[in-house]
C-alpha cells in the first residue's frame, strides 16, 4: 500500500475516534458545569438553612415583648459564666469575679392606666433597648420577668457593679418615654423625669455564693 493510501486509511479510521472523543469531552464539560452549578445551589441552600437556624436560635432566646434576652437565655448564660469562674479559679488559684444585678423598675402602673397595656409594653421595650446599650458587649442584659431585668457582668467586682447599677438607675429615671398621645405635645411633658424609679440588688461571685440559686436569691 502506498504512503498516500495508508494516510487516507488512517485518517478515515481516526475521524470517528476523534468525533467520539470530542463528544465525550463535551459531555464531560457539561457534566462538570452542571455539577458545579448544583454544588453552588446546595451551598446557597445550606447558607440559607444556617441563617434560618441562627434566626430561630435568636428568636428562642429573646423576650418577645422587649427584644432583649429572655429568662431561659439568662439562666444558660449564668450557668456558663459560673463554670468559667470555677475553671479560672482552679487554674489560676484566684477567683474570677462575676457580678449580678437584679434591676426592678417601678412606676409603670400609671402608664398602663393611661395608655393601656399594649402601649405600656412598647414603652417598656423602648426603655429595655435603651438600658441594653449601657453595658459592655461582654455583659448580658435580659428580662427576668415583669419589670425585672437581670444583668450579668463577668470580671466585675463590687465597685464596678455599683457603678453600673447607678448608671442604669439614672437611665431609668431620665429616659424619655415614648409618647403616643398627640394631645400631649413635647413642651407640656414633665422636664427630665418620667415617673419611673429603679431599685437594684447586687450579688458578686464568690462573695455572695458560688451557684446560681444563692446569687439570684
Amino acid at each position: 500500500m502506498s504512503t498516500s493510501l495508508l494516510l487516507q486509511a488512517l485518517a478515515g479510521l481516526s475521524a470517528p475516534a476523534l468525533a467520539a472523543a470530542g463528544w465525550s469531552g463535551l459531555r464531560l464539560r457539561r457534566s462538570t458545569a452542571a455539577a458545579a452549578a448544583r454544588e453552588a445551589e446546595l451551598r446557597q441552600r445550606l447558607g440559607d438553612l444556617e441563617g434560618e437556624r441562627d434566626e430561630l436560635r435568636r428568636t428562642a432566646s429573646c423576650d418577645p415583648l422587649t427584644g432583649v434576652w429572655n429568662y431561659r437565655h439568662l439562666q444558660i448564660t449564668l450557668d456558663r459564666e459560673i463554670e468559667r469562674s470555677r475553671r479560672a479559679e482552679a487554674a489560676a488559684a484566684e477567683p474570677r469575679p462575676l457580678a449580678l444585678l437584679m434591676l426592678r423598675i417601678d412606676g409603670f402602673e400609671p402608664v398602663v392606666a393611661e395608655h393601656g397595656r399594649a402601649r405600656a409594653g412598647a414603652m417598656l421595650r423602648d426603655l429595655a433597648q435603651r438600658l441594653s446599650v449601657e453595658i459592655r458587649r461582654s455583659d448580658t442584659f435580659g428580662r427576668y420577668g415583669g419589670e425585672e431585668f437581670l444583668v450579668l457582668l463577668p470580671d466585675t467586682g463590687v465597685e464596678g457593679a455599683i457603678h453600673v447599677a447607678e448608671r442604669l438607675c439614672w437611665s431609668v429615671r431620665r429616659h424619655r418615654l415614648l409618647d403616643f398621645s398627640p394631645a400631649a405635645p413635647a413642651e407640656q411633658r414633665p422636664a427630665g423625669r418620667n415617673g419611673l424609679t429603679a431599685a437594684v440588688g447586687i450579688a458578686v461571685l464568690p462573695r455572695d455564693g458560688v451557684a446560681a440559686a444563692p446569687l439570684l436569691r
